[in-house]
Formats: structure tokens, sequence, C-alpha cells
């Protein structure tokens, strides 16, 4: 089949299957007395399962080391518990670090009225501004950002 046929029967966009051979993933395809790429079975599996790897969120490192796994019948499945297990603590660093932005980004937006004036807190905090209200001390005194030292600090070393 043709490089079409086979992005349509793996799920695969062409692009995709053109990109996974010039990076070595999925092997070069044979080539037809025109030059066409050909496909067969053993070509639209592995590129499946490299679908459904991508899906699953492995990095192409990943992949190749599981493609490689896959192929081989004397594979550990201790190897591939290990890959998977490192993913799942890669996924959830990421997840915990959306939990973070989700929180702070609704925190900002309860701080935000909404409403027809210029004021945002959002913007605010994007542009690393300290808005009016949290930036004076009681007694009118500016406060100053956490990284910046006292005086006394400063020259303590």
């Amino acid at each position: 089949m043709n490089i079409g046929q086979a992005a349509r029967t793996s799920g695969v966009s062409a692009k995709m299957i053109r990109y996974y051979e010039s990076i070595g993933l999925a092997e070069s395809a044979v080539r037809s007395e025109g030059n066409y790429r050909t496909y067969g079975e053993n070509d639209i599996h592995t590129l499946r399962f490299i679908r459904q790897a991508r899906i699953l969120g492995f990095q192409i490192e990943q992949i190749r080391e599981l493609l490689a796994l896959w192929q081989d019948r004397r594979r550990t499945s201790a190897q591939v518990k290990s890959i998977s297990a490192k993913h799942i603590e890669d996924l959830n660093e990421r997840i915990a670090g959306l939990v973070v932005m989700r929180d702070t980004l609704t925190d900002l937006m309860r701080h935000c009225a909404g409403n027809h004036r210029p004021s945002c807190p959002i913007l605010d905090s994007m542009s690393g501004e300290i808005p009016k209200s949290t930036s004076t001390k009681q007694g009118g005194q500016q406060s100053r950002p956490r990284s910046e030292p006292r005086k006394h600090e400063a020259h303590s070393s």
C-alpha cells in the first residue's frame, strides 16, 4: 500500500510517517519501481504501535526503547515496566505542575473584577507588576520584592 493508504490504515499522518522514518523510529519503506513508498502489514503494525505510544504520552526515545523491546522476543517484562514506571513519574510531575497553574489562575480570576475597568490582577501577575493593594505595608511603607535583599543584608556578606 502507498503512504496515503498506510496513513489511513495506521491512523498516523503521512507527514508523521515520513518524520518517523527520517529519525529512524520506523524503518524506511520499501520503494517501488516508480520510487514510491510501499508499506506492508508489519509496517502498519509498527506505525500503530508508535501511534498508541504517542497517545500514552511516551517521548520519542522511550518509544524507540519500547519498540526495540517489543521486537525482541527475549525481552523481560521488567524492562518494559521500568520504562512505564519512569513515564508515570514524569506524568505525575507534569500533572502537579498543571494543578499549580490551574490553582494560580483560579486564584487570580477570583481577584479579577471582570468589569469595564482596566485593572486586571491576571495581567498584572503575568507582567510581574505588584498590585497597588498589596504593594504597600501598613503605614504606607513600600514592600520590596522577595528577591531584593534588605539594606543591612546586602553588606553583611
